[in-house]
């Protein structure tokens, strides 16, 4: 009879805790196989000690790196070095969801490169990105997206702020950007992570092409691509229903916990 070899368990730590970083807790508490949730690293240590079991270790985020095997990033995009850059050093996992903070940083992926680490970026919102990454293996023609969100999502935005565009009130859809996923990242910082992964998985943020509307007429955040390349034509929409935050989608968490699942899976399916 032929023994089974039982790899131990992932060491998953979270930082931020947050709605997404709630979300992925609860998943890997209620029991993943392979996987254990060993620490979240916060700000408000007693808030979080009070909703997690005793063997979870309730930490600050640059301490991580000591409790776990992948750190999976789930806090504003401005504090992105802060988590990044001592896991990476030791070697470790980092699942990045603020790309568009990784976009300014990517001197993080030479850090991997250098210490042994590694950055994975979750798909998120956006279906179709292993179709996208594929076609990369060949020849991408243009890459444009078209993202539609209703307006309490997009207040706060940099860009916004900076042109003096105002949609309280708005009553019909209003095209607020046009430009490169590079320049989204930069104007929508908490809103366009999603540009960002589609732009890193194909020809690149300076190419990628993006549309922002400001719309009243929708209730969920809706992405469509539209890619042209010598192996394919792909045109794909999805509309992701909010979380309690109105600028992420439910199904980024859903996306985080796939990833992890997928990386002790016996059988995993997708590029």
């Amino acid at each position: 009879m032929s023994q089974i070899h039982a790899a131990p368990p992932l060491r998953i730590a979270i930082a931020g805790f947050g709605a997404i970083g709630r979300t992925v807790a609860a998943r890997l508490l209620a029991g993943i196989p392979g996987l254990q949730l060993t620490a979240v690293g916060v700000r408000g240590v007693a808030k979080a000690r009070a909703t997690l079991p005793s063997d979870v270790e309730v930490t600050d985020v640059a301490s991580l790196a000591q409790h776990a095997d992948i750190i999976v990033e789930c806090a504003p995009a401005a504090v992105l070095p802060g988590i990044a850059e001592p896991a990476l050093r030791a070697g470790r996992t980092v699942v990045v969801l603020s790309c568009g903070a990784l976009l300014e940083q990517m001197y993080l992926v030479e850090l991997a490169r250098a210490h042994g680490g590694r950055i994975m970026v979750p798909t998120g919102a956006l279906l179709g990105l292993d179709a996208v990454a594929a076609a990369a293996e060949g020849e991408i023609h243009s890459i444009r997206m078209i993202t539609r969100k209703p307006p309490r999502g997009l207040v706060g935005a940099p860009y916004l702020i900076e042109h003096g565009i105002e949609l309280e009130g708005l009553t019909a859809p209003l095209r607020v950007f046009e430009g490169t996923a590079r320049e989204a990242a930069r104007g929508f910082p908490a809103n366009l992570n999603v540009a960002v992964a589609l732009s890193l998985a194909g020809i690149g943020p300076d190419r990628t092409r993006l549309e922002i509307w400001a719309d009243p007429t929708v209730t969920r955040n809706t992405h469509t691509i539209e890619l042209d390349a010598d192996s394919a034509r792909l045109s794909v929409k999805i509309e992701n229903i909010p979380s309690e935050n109105p600028k992420t989608g439910r199904i980024t968490a859903l996306s985080v916990i796939a990833l992890l699942r997928k990386l002790r899976s016996p059988l995993a399916i997708g590029t």
